[in-house]
């Protein structure tokens, strides 16, 4: 098994970028999740992920749910690198036995969802449920048997001139 969140690790990268000899695809984050102390750790990477519709796939024979992002890299160093980047992730739930969407657009596979947040509430022996917060009112809640998630960057990042910014209410 990999690293967890909680280890506060980060394959292949440091602050100063990528390891040396280690391939392309390996740099950048990969965490896994196995309680709600974890999964705040990825939530907290994933926030301002943009998500199209189509790229949100619940595998009911794996028991698996998947989204494919667009990942601002809020870890990454601005002295060292672009100021700001982005990069393609994949976020993973495991022992996913149900799935429902709130204000969802699915029959607009196109339509591009901003990620906000990722809660975990545990109910004991019952497994659990994990709610994906999107703008807009919109979320995706999904039943589980236990918390077993896993994030991965895929390729490499790419400048963006943009920063995520919330309106202060």
């Amino acid at each position: 098994s990999g690293p967890r969140a909680s280890d506060g690790l980060m394959n292949g990268r440091d602050a100063r970028g990528p390891k040396e000899g280690v391939p392309p695809a390996m740099s950048g984050l990969h965490l896994s999740a196995l309680d709600a102390d974890d999964l705040g750790v990825i939530s907290a990477a994933v926030q301002d992920a943009l998500v199209a519709v189509r790229d949100c796939a619940y595998l009911n024979e794996e028991r698996r749910f998947v989204l494919l992002l667009n990942r601002f890299r809020w870890e990454a160093d601005p002295t060292v690198e672009s100021p700001f980047s982005r990069t393609h992730s994949a976020l993973v739930f495991n022992e996913v036995t149900a799935v429902r969407h709130y204000n969802v657009p699915l029959g607009q596979p196109d339509r591009v969802l901003e990620l906000l947040a990722i809660e975990f509430e545990d109910q004991g022996e019952r497994g659990g449920s994990v709610t994906l917060r999107f703008a807009a009112d919109r979320a995706i809640r999904l039943e589980i048997a236990r918390l077993a998630c896993h994030l991965g960057d895929v390729g490499e990042p790419w400048p963006t001139p943009w920063k995520p910014a919330h309106p202060v209410e």
